[in-house]
């Protein structure tokens, strides 16, 4: 697996852990009142996105990104839904190595 797969597969998983915090854990915690979802919700989301970060850095190096664009990721990964921009990127990414591979 190539640093920009696995930089593709931690972004989509911290994105939905994200996503999941903040639509699922949040409204359980604040409307229901089960305080716990966000304890247990946001640990996962807090390692996932320290795993995300630790590959950001590994990939800017590797694959490479610009500074421009580990800057791009980073702040996508702190707005609801980013991630997946950034995912958009990365696939339109790998498809220009290919053809420049071939």
């Amino acid at each position: 697996m190539s640093e920009l797969q696995k930089f593709r597969l931690i972004n989509k998983i911290e994105g939905y852990s994200y996503i999941v915090l903040l639509f699922i854990a949040m409204p359980l915690k604040y409307i229901f009142g089960y305080p716990e979802a966000t304890k247990v919700v946001g640990m996962i989301h807090g390692i996932l996105f320290i795993v995300f970060v630790y590959q950001l850095i590994k990939a800017t190096k590797i694959v490479p990104f610009s500074q421009k664009e580990s800057v791009v990721f980073f702040v996508a990964s702190l707005i609801p839904f980013g991630s997946f921009y950034s995912d958009r990127f990365c696939v339109a990414k790998m498809k220009k190595e290919e053809v420049i591979a071939k």
